[in-house]
């Protein structure tokens, strides 16, 4: 028989190039099974009932003509016209049968697999007599660029199927998933005719996830597009839970770069809640059914870190072979502890992006403070961020697909979760809310191919917000998405980066959210020059290190409770505040890797440090904490010296564990050089020394007797970084927060000015680098153009203001060369 005309493909008989015959699906997994297994890449084996067995099932029942008719006067804009005309045809595919001859080629070919896949051990539901396997039935679209290419969640999966008539019953409702509402709009909207796409089905041996757990993974970052990392969502049990977005999974950052190069190449890790779990019925006619995970499941991942890292290792592999970025689905077989790759395909919302076209959206800024005290607007309800857009619109809380057509375009989607049956609408929405989900459920990957706003795994959305009601969907914010009561002003900033120049001194950038470091790392940029530790241990952490240290000793119940919460699954707490503060420094370092990122050890000021959790317990009441027990002065003290350990354990993780050595340090607030050598000492004493491993200690330049006792601090420091406000707060004796005052205080103050270029005149001669952070050289021109003629190494500045600051001084040292 003509190979075109083969009812029945193995998988060992198809690769890439097969997408007519056997659709993308099978033809991955057969590229794979070829060519990857010997590469180290476990693929289930199994075959492909190709596209023409879907057709000769359409002749066969006169199906053809029947389906044109249908289609006729179709209105994807009217919801109810596309889903009675979706319903009738796929009633007409289940009614159908399947061709006996046809029957009997996939029997036989699913026979010959359970014979040559047979497992050691019986599996959970009882064989009979002819040891039938179980299998995963899956469509498989014949077209690379239909929605299971480039759209979440289209193409149908059954699992646990198995014997002859639930098989047969499988195939067909896979025939019959090329019509669902959403497929048939899509097609209708990109130009394809609806009855010359075909489908095939894949049939593949199933992996025991149901007792261990699956999930989905990318070679990219999905929010940013940021290709040197691959994301990890794991979840118990079968692996549909995590793709329909039904549970919260677990997610792992795996830094590509350095993966096997490093003791630990994961750079961030978050524990999902992953409240239910997928597993196999046993009896009954759903062959599958959900079930609550138990609290010890709740409180550990699903994936060890080795197992983490190795899929990771595979997905680099895939990647290379196929030369893009890819979007795989991976199972753990709970009974003999084996991982999988069951799935893989391009990944083609940001691989499709163009590279050079950088869009920037932010809460309008003079509403920014207020509306983060909850003063001009109200957070109604947070969850994770997708993508980094903000959209505003009415709310439409929709709990069942079969109401969807109450839904108008413009209005913000409020559900539970979403699934294929939904894309009609989503695609017509300013925004998406869920209550599960996590960022690689359908939800949030339909809604970045569709370039909306979506939060999602909200948990309390459907409750929180009311029909009709003006919301503003902020995914701008880092990784917490937030919906504000109301409608808030927010900006849009676009920028060609195609032919943007580098000036000779460097930009650089001040990051505080480890959540935005891989967008933010995609402007152009020369590192980090103050990557701040408060904003991790205030939004990542929570809870003052002191407590966590001396826990048992805490006499308020309440604040127990909550720590407790925070730090589930630590049974020592001090291990929480490492491993989140060592996750977020990761995050940025791996972010700008190779280029530095100079962290500046916590600066909280006394009343500061009083607001985390326990923090009162430690924390003395001082009249003026800005100039008291703040910075250097507290890590060598006794009273924090422990807490300080805490901070030199992670950054040594990082760069010991990790591998990441572009990280240098930065001591704040340091009053004397004596002060400094204490510092260093204690530093020494926690396992960071200065020098060794190439490790570098920034200092910072704030006070007047920074630059006063310049030459002292060159001698035991490798750089500085002007902190401006301090230095001309401290300089001119100005409170930088008081009205008063406010028209003394200014950065382009004569003595401010000749501080700075004596430092940088003292540094460069002991060969130390001088940076300075601070919005002052973007606010004023004429202090940037200072900076430059007094040779400055490096501005960094808050991300917003890098990309219009980088222009105005490439203006400027073209300026200065002509002169």
């Amino acid at each position: 028989m003509n190979r075109n005309k083969k009812h029945i493909l193995k998988f060992s008989e198809v690769g890439i190039k097969d997408v007519p015959l056997v659709g993308g699906k099978n033809a991955s997994l057969g590229e794979m099974y070829r060519n990857l297994k010997s590469k180290g890449v476990p693929v289930p084996n199994g075959f492909a009932v190709t596209a023409e067995a879907y057709r000769y099932f359409l002749k066969a029942n006169k199906l053809d003509k029947q389906i044109k008719e249908a289609i006729k006067g179709l209105d994807t804009g009217n919801v109810q016209n596309l889903s009675a005309r979706g319903r009738i045809i796929r009633k007409m595919i289940l009614d159908a049968e399947i061709p006996q001859d046809l029957q009997d080629e996939i029997f036989s070919a699913y026979q010959e697999l359970s014979k040559s896949e047979r497992p050691p051990t019986p599996s959970l539901s009882k064989r009979g007599s002819k040891g039938e396997l179980e299998v995963a039935v899956r469509s498989s679209a014949t077209a690379e660029d239909l929605p299971g290419a480039s759209f979440a969640g289209q193409q149908e999966t059954y699992l646990n199927i198995r014997g002859r008539d639930a098989l047969m019953e499988a195939v067909k409702k896979c025939f019959s998933s090329l019509f669902t509402d959403r497929a048939i709009s899509y097609r209708y909207d990109q130009g394809f005719d609806q009855t010359k796409i075909y489908l095939s089905v894949a049939v593949q041996k199933m992996v025991r996830s149901d007792v261990g757990s699956s999930g989905v993974m990318f070679s990219l970052d999905t929010d940013s597009g940021f290709r040197d990392v691959v994301l990890i969502n794991p979840a118990y049990g079968l692996g549909e839970n995590v793709v329909k977005g039904a549970v919260n999974p677990d997610e792992f950052i795996i830094f590509k770069p350095l993966l096997g190069k490093s003791k630990t190449a994961i750079i961030s890790k978050r524990l999902g809640t992953k409240k239910i779990k997928m597993i196999y019925a046993g009896s009954g006619k759903a062959p599958t059914r959900n079930v609550n995970t138990s609290e010890a499941e709740r409180s550990r991942y699903a994936l060890t870190d080795k197992q983490a890292e190795t899929l990771a290792k595979w997905a680099v592999i895939i990647e290379q072979h196929y030369k893009k970025p890819m979007d795989m689905e991976w199972a753990l077989d709970g009974k003999s502890g084996k991982l999988y790759i069951v799935q893989a395909r391009p990944e083609t919302i940001q691989a499709r992006k163009d590279i050079y076209s950088y869009e920037e959206y932010a809460i309008a800024t003079k509403k920014l403070s207020s509306i983060r005290r909850g003063v001009a607007a109200k957070i109604l309800t947070r969850g994770v961020a997708v993508g980094s857009k903000i959209g505003t619109g009415k709310v439409r809380v929709i709990m069942d697909a079969s109401k969807i057509g109450e839904f108008k375009p413009g209005e913000v989607l409020v559900t539970e979760i979403t699934d294929p049956d939904w894309e009609p609408i989503m695609k017509i929405a300013s925004a998406i809310v869920t209550n599960s989900g996590g960022r690689t459920s359908h939800a949030a990957i339909v809604s970045r191919e569709i370039g909306i706003p979506a939060v999602v795994g909200c948990g309390d959305a459907t409750e929180k917000l009311k029909n009709g009601r003006e919301v503003t969907v902020s995914c701008a914010e880092g990784e917490e998405g937030r919906v504000y009561d109301g409608k808030v002003p927010f900006q849009i900033r676009k920028v060609n980066l195609k032919n943007f120049k580098k000036p000779q001194t460097k930009i650089m950038m001040n990051v505080g959210d480890p959540d935005e470091a891989f967008d933010f790392s995609q402007v152009p940029n020369s590192g980090v020059g103050l990557a701040r530790e408060e904003f991790i241990i205030n939004d990542y952490i929570k809870v003052h290190p002191m407590a966590l240290i001396h826990f048992a000793k805490l006499k308020d119940k309440k604040v127990k409770k909550q720590i407790e919460s925070l730090t589930l699954g630590y049974k020592d707490k001090k291990e929480f505040f490492v491993d989140r503060l060592a996750f977020g420094v990761a995050r940025i370092a791996a972010a700008f890797h190779p280029n530095d990122v100079i962290l500046r050890f916590s600066d909280f000021k006394t009343n500061e440090y009083a607001t985390l959790l326990g923090g009162k317990d430690f924390e003395p009441v001082e009249a003026n904490p800005m100039i008291g027990w703040r910075g250097a002065s507290r890590y060598y003290d006794p009273k924090f010296k422990e807490a300080f350990g805490l901070e030199c354990r992670a950054i040594k993780r990082v760069r010991e564990e990790m591998g990441l050595t572009n990280l240098k340090v930065m001591i704040p607030f340091c009053r004397t050089p004596g002060e400094g050598r204490e510092v260093l000492k204690t530093m020494k004493q926690f396992g960071l020394e200065r020098g060794k491993k190439g490790l570098q200690v920034y200092v910072m330049a704030e006070i007047p007797s920074n630059i006063v006792q310049a030459d002292e601090y060159c001698q035991i420091f490798d750089g500085f970084s002007i902190g401006s406000n301090d230095l001309t707060q401290l300089s001119l004796g100005v409170d930088r927060d008081s009205d008063l005052v406010a028209h003394i205080y200014d950065e382009r103050n004569g003595t401010v000015m000749g501080l700075i270029e004596d430092l940088i005149k003292t540094a460069h001669k002991y060969k130390r680098k001088v940076g300075i952070c601070g919005q002052g050289p973007s606010d004023h021109p004429d202090f940037a153009q200072f900076l430059v003629r007094a040779g400055v190494d490096s501005i960094s500045l808050n991300p917003d203001s890098v990309l219009q600051t980088t222009i105005k001084i490439n203006e400027m040292e073209k300026k200065l060369k002509r002169k």
